[in-house]
């Protein structure tokens, strides 16, 4: 079983590289549940609304991924462990412990090099180059292998599409 997570900051084509990979792949793929929740709830969220989103989006990949050999994923751990540290300056016990047990063979990072559109869930236009660091420190500070994911439209999903065929063939060379 193959996982990949499509992550990065806010407004960087995460949910539309993870649905157009998945259909490039004839495979499935886990949608960000973090949208869903926040637009059923009717208050801002808090610290430990991320605690919940972060372990129903873990439940949904797994249930998933019982049901195919490659699965895409919208967001993944890393997203919540920033999204706590940013916002709170803490993270969860939990998504810690949990980002350490790596489960993505590989990470796909979308560059901040689209336009941010507004978003009423989004919270941070002014600090995408801040956050995108923030990625690329926590995922090569756990040694995860990544590729990072440039341009527009057709352009970004052929160089993602490049990677995940690279990491497909290694995977099946070990």
């Amino acid at each position: 079983m193959m996982r990949i997570s499509v992550t990065g900051p806010e407004s960087t084509g995460k949910s539309w590289l993870a649905q157009h990979l998945a259909g490039h792949y004839k495979t499935l793929w886990v949608p960000e549940y973090a949208r869903k929740y926040l637009e059923s709830i009717n208050r801002p969220y808090n610290y430990d609304d991320i605690l919940v989103i972060a372990q129903k989006q873990f439940e949904e990949e797994n249930s998933l991924a019982q049901k195919t050999d490659l699965l895409f994923c919208d967001t993944d751990l890393c997203v919540t462990s920033i999204w706590c540290n940013v916002k709170y300056g803490k993270c969860h016990h939990w998504i810690t412990e949990k980002l350490e047990q790596n489960h993505y063979g590989l990470y796909l990072l979308c560059d901040i090099d689209l336009p941010w559109q507004y978003d009423p869930l989004r919270e941070h236009p002014e600090m995408r180059a801040t956050l995108f660091g923030m990625y690329q420190d926590l995922l090569s500070g756990h040694g995860f292998n990544y590729r990072i994911v440039c341009g527009t439209g057709d352009e970004r999903l052929q160089n993602a599409i490049a990677f995940v065929d690279e990491y497909i063939r290694s995977a099946i060379n070990r």
